[in-house]
């Protein structure tokens, strides 16, 4: 069976991709079927023609777009189009509404018929067969395969009031031709709402795949190099890399020594020293050395390509979330159409009218209509992330607040998360002298260095605001450390090794190894080959970290710690944050297995984390909350985005979601209850159409003073 995959456009909600998914799985010959809305993208394992496939799901009434070029394109083009039809409706209902609701008269006659309600019909025409005919047409596909769903319920009770408005005009009866214009637009509005809500998950795949160099200086027979596109080079070539490039794909070091930069592979801010021997990986930065590289990987199986494939297998394997209004409707449409029909039959044969039985049958459709129903989710969304937004938490998805309902592990990334994210000093411990002039002599040499540690030291001294001395003679030695003279006098900052011969006192030594259990980096200064002190260098942990765990804990939740840094460093850190539970050394792989393992327990995990080497494990988990200060790609793959990157955000953005979600589920509740009061009153006769377009928009009102109570969380 080979996997095929191409574009669906045009589907507004969860239960389009369930539709189109159980007709395809339908389909003999098809193995497996998958189709995602947030990509607007099907996954399916079959040997059928792709025409075939394309043809199920146009029978459904939904059009395939099969180049995947146009993913970006179709995603605006969505969410533009359900914009535009949404303000239009909503423009040409105002009028509609306001003329209506306040009985504002309209002199005249046209046709010999008061001009007030021939405008008034003529702006609802347009309204539900211009914005409005996507109802139309699709159910109209249901009623084909004798099916039913919302746009059945939304075109039935539109088309009744509307053709029924026009009926009663010609008998000089009433009219109801508000009810079918602002059913149509507040349907469309919220529409809208749930276009914006579906997040761009296309985007961070994009910028993944950005992120890797284009070419490579690939090393001929006679010594001389040659730029080639990644595509071309084979495992076994030898690729130079010179400082400030990114290593072109995954290789072993053949000659040379560096320090490389393999944050968007770990998410540790501390590059790596690499020597001959040592494994490196496409797109991560050579930051000093040349380095020559013998290529073990090709584009297709890089760390880097692992990684999408990971970001993309985690996006298709989440089946689409059915939304709480679209489960009710498929046992409430077909219901309120059967006891719309039974109404009518059973007046028209107690009376044998047709205006006596059709008044009832109306009322039913009319108070049935969901505008509550269609109103509940994106209402709550709309209020819930503009108090999410004041917070500094965006919501990218309406998603993320079902998500949130029943979560029970918290996994965490460390750096950047927990901790600030970038190399600071935290310890200065001087032999034998000043601290202060310590400081200086090692800053004042550092400050001509672009390593992270070194431009550590350097705020450091700027932070305790030392003064710097002008160093000359400046040499580097990579993976080692840097030397230079200060006032004659030979200053080396560095390891222990390459800074003095001597062997470290057992003071010295105590020192050192204090720090380094606290999982700190240490750098040792020099005068002549004299140790003067040593510097701890650290990523701190941030000071809302503790609190934030402290929260997440009251909520019902366990916490854990994931890092690519050692474990010494990782224990040292969860200690100071209060996490009991640490997993260190890890991969993206590995972080992605992590959440995989926990939800194979039957749990529901939310990841936290700011890097690329976190997007799979954001993409898989059952909520992914990104921190706004990471890279563009980890803020893509969340559900959740916490602008400024504050620890104590994540409890917040947990609580504010399952606030917002149970506005969800109350706002269903009511909107349903209203319906399922008002329905036998109006099939008794005791609810004339007025009465019920009353009862319908009093549900409309109650669901949205219920969603502007989270305003005040």
């Amino acid at each position: 069976m080979k996997k095929q995959t191409f574009k669906i456009k045009g589907m507004h909600c969860a239960s389009c991709a369930v539709r189109i998914e159980d007709a395809l799985k339908k389909m003999p010959g098809v193995e497996q079927a998958s189709v995602n809305y947030a990509l607007e993208e099907a996954f399916v394992e079959s040997d059928l023609d792709p025409m075939k496939l394309h043809a199920v799901v146009k029978k459904e009434g939904y059009e395939v777009e099969s180049d995947s070029m146009e993913m970006d394109h179709m995603h605006h083009g969505s969410a533009d189009e359900a914009k535009k039809k949404a303000f239009l409706a909503g423009l040409l209902a105002l009028p509609v509404v306001l003329v209506s609701l306040f009985s504002i008269p309209i002199p005249g006659n046209i046709i010999g018929l008061p001009a007030r309600e021939v405008l008034l019909g003529l702006l609802t025409t347009v309204i539900v067969f211009g914005p409005g005919f996507g109802f139309h047409r699709i159910a109209l596909i249901q009623l084909k395969k004798f099916s039913a769903n919302m746009d059945s319920l939304i075109s039935m009770g539109t088309l009744t009031a509307l053709l029924f408005s026009w009926w009663s005009l010609m008998r000089d009866g009433h009219v109801y031709f508000e009810t079918a214009a602002a059913i149509t637009a507040l349907i469309l509005i919220g529409r809208y709402l749930e276009a914006l809500s579906k997040g761009r998950a296309g985007d961070a795949i994009a910028k993944l795949l950005k992120l890797g160099a284009k070419q490579a200086h690939v090393l001929q027979k006679d010594g001389k190099t040659k730029d080639i596109d990644l595509a071309e080079i084979g495992i076994g070539d030898i690729v130079l890399v010179k400082p400030g490039e990114k290593l072109p794909l995954d290789g072993v070091i053949i000659e040379g020594k560096s320090s490389i930069d393999e944050s968007m592979l770990t998410g540790e801010s501390l590059p790596v020293s690499k020597d001959v021997g040592a494994q490196v990986f496409g797109a991560t930065l050579n930051q000093s050395g040349v380095l020559h590289v013998r290529v073990t990987k090709t584009s297709e199986t890089s760390a880097l390509a692992q990684i999408i494939d990971m970001v993309k297998n985690a996006q298709a394997e989440k089946a689409p979330v059915q939304k709480i209004a679209d489960r009710i409707s498929a046992i409430f449409v077909p219901t309120v159409i059967g006891i719309a029909l039974l109404t009518f039959i059973i007046w028209y044969f107690a009376t044998g009218t047709l205006e006596t039985a059709l008044i009832p049958a109306v009322a039913v459709l009319v108070i049935a209509c969901p505008c509550a129903l269609g109103l509940a989710t994106p209402t709550a969304i709309l209020v819930g992330t503009g108090r999410a937004a004041k917070a500094g938490i965006f919501v990218k998805t309406g998603e993320a607040f079902e998500r949130t309902k029943k979560l029970d592990v918290v996994m965490l990334d460390k750096t950047g998360t927990i901790t600030e994210g970038r190399p600071t000093v935290t310890d200065v411990h001087a032999f034998d002298m000043d601290e202060d002039q310590m400081l200086s002599l090692a800053a004042s040499i550092e400050q001509g260095s672009e390593h992270p540690l070194a431009a550590a030291i350097v705020r450091g001294a700027e932070m305790k605001q030392v003064a710097f001395s002008k160093a000359t003679e400046l040499e580097s030695k990579t993976a080692m450390g840097m030397h230079g003279k200060v006032n004659s006098h030979v200053i080396r900052v560095g390891k222990a090794s390459y800074v003095s011969d001597q062997a470290l006192s057992k003071e010295q030594k105590t020192v050192a190894q204090a720090l380094e259990t606290q999982g700190k980096t240490t750098v040792y200064v020099s005068n002549d080959g004299v140790l003067i002190g040593v510097i701890a260098i650290a990523d701190p942990i941030k000071s809302d970290a503790a609190a934030a765990v402290q929260a997440m804990h009251d909520l019902g939740m366990h916490v854990v710690m994931i890092t690519g840094d050692n474990k010494a460093t990782a224990e040292a850190i969860a200690k100071q944050a209060g996490i009991s539970e640490v997993h260190a050394e890890v991969l993206p792989k590995d972080k992605l297995d992590l959440v995989k393992q926990a939800q194979k327990q039957g749990q529901k995990v939310a990841f936290v984390g700011d890097g690329i080497n976190d997007a799979p494990a954001l993409t898989q988990a059952d909520l992914g909350i990104a921190m706004g200060t990471g890279t563009d790609i980890a803020i893509e793959s969340g559900q959740i985005v916490l602008v400024g990157g504050e620890t104590k955000k994540i409890p917040d953005a947990i609580l504010i979601s399952r606030k917002t979600f149970s506005a969800i589920q109350q706002n269903l509740f009511w909107a349903f209850i209203y319906n399922a009061l008002g329905i036998p009153l109006a099939a008794f006769g005791f609810l004339n159409p007025i009465i019920a377009a009353g009862a319908m928009a009093f549900s409309s009102i109650s669901v949205l003073l219920n969603s502007l109570r989270l305003k005040r969380l």
